[in-house]
């Protein structure tokens, strides 16, 4: 049905015989069933709630790492369940390696869309990244829309986003995950070509839609790129006043919205699914030495991070490379715990932030068995420390690691800069924040707060006892 609810009419052929044997009609007819279904309102599309199958493919070495192709299956059915379909059934496909054209191979995805007529599905999620051609094909032969894992994820992320930036950077990301996926002639058919055979009335319509994706990419980068300069304005002025900046970083559904809201006292959103947050938070930090930090709660990692979302989110990650400590909270609860870890190293590894100063917080700890001993073990790491968020358990401990571990970031020092060397005074107070200034005879004594490797650039003007 077009815009003006005419139904339109698509011809196949003349096809030779063995064309038409590639061709399978029960889809075709099951898709026109479906759709009049869906006119009628009969369909669970039509309550809001899409039917949905997952499909996961074991091919290759075994995998070294404790992430087995059934766990991957797992965390699919939760997007799945964030994203908002029911998913009704999952299937595991063992191949030496992908098919290059159906994926999980011709006669397996003929049975499935065997399986999608019978019981009415909507949906195919596929655990895997798909080529633009693999997801045609797989598409024409099952009669239904068929998504990726990094479809799904940029869906959900569409859902979360709120602030302006937000929906920016999520468009962004979709918009370069669809362009190569707009189908059409192709270039070998392109009207722009030039020469014999490609003369005509101009640009065809795939030409027109994939410039205008082009065009509106260009604009959005444009305006993150606004928004990338403000946000290093704001960075800034939080350098020259010396506050330093912590930030939350972990898998998705680790608990870093809730240990956010118990340490600041706020009511950020914050709930027992994936990616809950995806808008960056800042909050003030009261420290137990008195002093204040800015805690940011940043977007939650996943394994196989799409990475237009990477890009896309630049701005916003920029802030974990920025901060001088991270917070890194595991949820220990979990039985993939470590691998988990790991997937959020990688991803820290892809930002330049994996060599910052970071606090391995292990949450969840009222979860464990109590006799499991892990916690007793777990808080004996380096730099480590248990706590429950949402028990508020051990939350003074990590208070003072966080003050211990800033205790060196900026630091309070009295300079006696000679009236000779005046120019000094003006570039102490474009390094920090001045918090008393006396001139004296032998010259002007300041008072500065400033990092601490900020100090040593001014170490001959050094006088902690001056004024005596």
């Amino acid at each position: 049905i077009d815009d003006n609810e005419q139904y339109q009419v698509e011809c196949y052929g003349p096809l030779t015989l063995q064309e038409a044997e590639g061709v399978f009609f029960p889809n075709l007819a099951a898709m026109v069933e479906r759709i009049l279904d869906k006119q009628t309102g009969s369909a669970s599309l039509a309550q809001g709630t899409e039917r949905a199958i997952i499909v996961g493919m074991e091919y290759g070495a075994p995998n070294s790492s404790g992430w087995t192709a059934e766990d991957s299956l797992e965390e699919l059915k939760q997007l799945a369940d964030t994203a908002g379909a029911e998913v009704v059934a999952r299937f595991l496909q063992k191949r030496p390696k992908p098919d290059p054209a159906f994926f999980i191979g011709r006669g397996k995805v003929q049975e499935l869309a065997l399986y999608v007529q019978q019981e009415n599905v909507d949906l195919c999620i596929f655990d895997d990244e798909l080529s633009p051609a693999q997801q045609r094909n797989i598409e024409q032969s099952m009669g239904v829309r068929v998504l990726d894992r990094t479809a799904l994820i940029l869906d959900i992320f569409a859902q979360r986003a709120h602030t302006n930036e937000g929906k920016l950077q999520v468009e962004l990301a979709q918009l370069q995950y669809t362009l190569p996926r707009i189908m059409g002639k192709g270039l070998a058919l392109s009207r722009l070509g030039g020469g014999i055979g490609t003369r005509g009335p101009g640009e065809t319509k795939l030409e027109v839609d994939r410039r205008r994706i082009r065009d509106r990419i260009a604009y959005i980068k444009e305006c993150i790129g606004k928004v990338k300069s403000v946000r290093t304005l704001h960075r800034a002025g939080r350098a020259k006043a010396s506050v330093p900046t912590v930030s939350l970083v972990g898998y998705t559904n680790a608990g870093k919205s809730t240990l956010l809201n118990t340490l600041t006292n706020s009511d950020i959103y914050a709930q027992d699914q994936l990616f809950a947050t995806l808008d960056p938070t800042t909050r003030q930090l009261d420290l137990p030495n008195k002093q204040q930090a800015i805690l940011t709660d940043t977007v939650g990692f996943i394994q196989r991070l799409p990475h237009q979302l990477v890009a896309a989110f630049q701005s916003t990650l920029e802030e974990v490379v920025q901060s001088d400590v991270l917070l890194h909270v595991i949820d220990v609860s979990h039985e993939l715990y470590k691998e988990q870890a790991a997937a959020v190293y990688q991803v820290l590894d892809e930002l330049g932030a994996k060599d910052k100063t970071i606090i391995t917080v292990y949450n969840k700890i009222d979860k464990l068995p109590p006799d499991s001993g892990l916690a007793e073990r777990l808080s004996k790491e380096e730099n480590s420390i248990c706590i429950s968020a949402k028990a508020r358990y051990n939350l003074d401990g990590l208070l003072a690691l966080i003050a211990e571990n800033l205790k060196l970031k900026a630091v309070e020092e009295s300079f006696l800069v000679p009236y000779s060397d005046s120019a000094a005074v003006g570039r102490l107070h474009d390094a920090g924040t001045v918090l008393e200034q006396e001139y004296l005879a032998e010259g002007t004594l300041l008072k500065v707060r400033l990092d601490a490797e900020q100090v040593q650039q001014f170490a001959k003007y050094l006088a902690a006892d001056a004024k005596d």
